[in-house]
């Protein structure tokens, strides 16, 4: 089994620095998948990739090149939906781990929140990003990633 990689839907991500801070950490490389606008590193561990405008062009790439045991950040649900079904273990940037048991719940409120947002019985607003949120996800994603590390190092 190949070392696991982290895939980051980078465009409104805003744990990019955690992100980094912890693979660097456990020397684990780091792809940005985005519509441009990031600043590319010297660090030869991460790399940046840069994809059309369309609407779903960096959810396809990342899906496209996601093995099972990678680690997927995203706030996307329908790309978690898919990461999750290839084998990938997918973190929200919340520290939200999404599951083949979770994603499932995960998709109905996603759809049901479109359908209430469509019928203005809501406004559709986000919460804001705390920062326990920070904290949750830097927690979850060590533990997910060194448990996706040690599943390639065991016999």
């Amino acid at each position: 089994m190949t070392p696991p990689i982290i895939l980051v839907d980078a465009d409104a991500c805003p744990v990019k620095a955690e992100v980094v801070k912890v693979a660097e950490r456990l020397g684990v490389a780091v792809t940005f998948v985005s519509n441009g606008g990031m600043r590319p590193s010297r660090d030869p561990m991460i790399r940046h990739v840069v994809v059309s405008k369309g609407a779903d062009a960096a959810d396809d790439w990342i899906v496209e090149n996601a093995k099972p045991n990678d680690v997927v950040i995203t706030a996307d649900i329908p790309l978690a939906a898919r990461a999750v079904a290839l084998g990938a273990h997918v973190l929200g940037p919340t520290g939200r781990p999404f599951t083949p048991e979770t994603i499932g719940m995960a998709v109905a409120m996603r759809d049901l929140k479109q359908h209430l947002r469509e019928t203005g019985e809501s406004k559709g607003y986000n919460s804001a990003f705390t920062p326990q949120d920070r904290s949750r996800f830097l927690g979850e994603l060590d533990r997910i990633l060194r448990r996706a590390v040690k599943s390639v190092q065991e016999p």
